[in-house]
């Protein structure tokens, strides 16, 4: 059985940013292991800008930022695996993998970053009624087709879903000389961030349809149309709007689930809301040794935030080898998603162990207009900010300063929510 200090699981941003700062940290026995041909993840397939802004200070395409640290990664001579598939973890931190050159192979680990990211949900998870000819992908399916493969998966297109990636393929898209005819969404508010909408949608005059799904799909060997209609309150389909609408592609862009068949088998403690592992300040799930980063834990919108928080895990993973001390649970503060608010990341906090990049991510339930984002401990108001409005789509987050470290109440919970001005 080969030994390791640390194992990497996943070769994308978060992975190699968690194994490159745990190297920093004195970690150099490091294994990342990555499923496909090369690292970087999904940023291979992400051609666009507007990544790095955040942590380079420019504007990268996907490649260009993920080409940043796999150079890092080659140059401090850090260890991967590529084109290997993890099969197993045990709760001993043995991990069992596979691949063409080694066959089945047992990694025994002191410490595991899971850095695996999220998938997309596909028709199956939408039960659309129809037979199932070809063009039907998923947003990120057709990407890769376009941007790697060279493929251009149909030439009249509708999209499900206002997700970035919906957003992103609805430009993409066209181009590369196809017509995106519409952009339908289930609720009454787009999934994807303010400047997507703006830069994918509007600056192309492609019609963004919110409360709107499709309820029907049409052709057997090829798609040759949808009907499309508007929904209630309830998100049922209101009859008398039914709409038919030919194309020969439909993308969907319908959310994005972190991926983690391999957290469920270790037993880790999951987060109904996000999918993902609960995890502390540290990162660290509820399994001794094993932490969690990136999309794997909750869905992010911007890479800079994954690697931020995946510096965060690998740091954390170095300290643990290092140190090889569990902290109690119950010298923890629970995060508490309260009025407004659909989830809180992380879910535990240790204050001694707060280092500078801790800050809570959340989510907002709703578009809310002119509100509070405040922080309460022991019932006490310990920290608000004004918002003209938030939103679903994109993530907010609030640093964990030392004031509010200090305001926090020991014992007690600290809750996140939304309060009208």
């Amino acid at each position: 059985m080969n030994t390791v200090d640390l194992v990497v699981i996943g070769g994308g941003p978060a992975g190699m940013a968690a194994a490159i700062e745990a190297y920093k940290n004195g970690i150099n026995d490091i294994l990342i292991i990555e499923r496909d041909n090369e690292l970087g993840g999904i940023l291979q397939q992400c051609i666009h800008n507007g990544f790095g802004l955040h942590i380079f200070g420019e504007e990268l395409t996907g490649p260009e930022y993920a080409d940043r640290f796999a150079k890092e990664v080659g140059k401090l001579g850090i260890h991967f695996k590529l084109k290997t598939m993890v099969l197993n973890i045990s709760k001993d931190k043995v991990v069992t993998v596979v691949n063409s050159s080694d066959g089945l192979l047992n990694i025994k680990a002191k410490a595991i970053v899971l850095a695996m990211g999220c998938r997309e949900r596909t028709r199956g998870a939408l039960n659309i009624p129809g037979l199932r000819p070809a063009g039907i992908y998923t947003a990120g399916a057709a990407q890769r087709f376009v941007n790697m493969e060279g493929y251009l998966p149909g030439k009249e297109v509708v999209i499900l879903g206002s997700g970035d990636i919906g957003l992103i393929m609805a430009r993409r898209m066209t181009l590369e000389g196809a017509k995106v005819k519409m952009v339908c969404e289930l609720l009454p508010y787009s999934g994807g961030l303010t400047r997507n909408i703006v830069q994918c949608l509007d600056d192309y005059d492609i019609p963004l349809k919110l409360s709107h799904t499709v309820i029907n799909i049409h052709g057997k060997e090829r798609l040759e149309g949808i009907t499309i209609a508007k929904v209630d309150q309830n998100r049922k389909p209101i009859k008398e709007t039914y709409e038919y609408v030919s194309c020969d592609t439909l993308l969907l862009s319908v959310g994005l689930i972190p991926e983690n068949e391999l957290s469920h088998e270790l037993g880790i403690k999951m987060d109904r809301v996000t999918s993902g592992p609960v995890v502390t300040e540290s990162m660290e799930t509820s399994v001794e040794g094993v932490f969690a980063c990136g999309n794997v834990v909750h869905v992010h919108d911007l890479v800079d935030f994954v690697t931020a928080e995946s510096r965060l895990a690998g740091r954390c993973a170095a300290r643990y080898i290092s140190d090889n001390k569990k902290i109690k649970q119950e010298d923890t503060i629970k995060t508490i998603a309260g009025e407004g608010i659909r989830y809180v990341v992380p879910h535990l906090i240790n204050k001694e162990l707060v280092q500078d990049e801790n800050k809570l991510y959340f989510r907002v339930v709703d578009v809310k207009k002119n509100v509070n984002i405040v922080l309460k401990s022991k019932g006490k108001v310990i920290y608000s900010k004004k918002r003209p409005k938030v939103a679903p789509g994109e993530m907010e987050s609030i640093k964990l300063t030392n004031k509010i470290l200090d305001a926090m109440a020991e014992g007690e919970d600290l809750v996140v929510m939304l309060e009208k001005q």
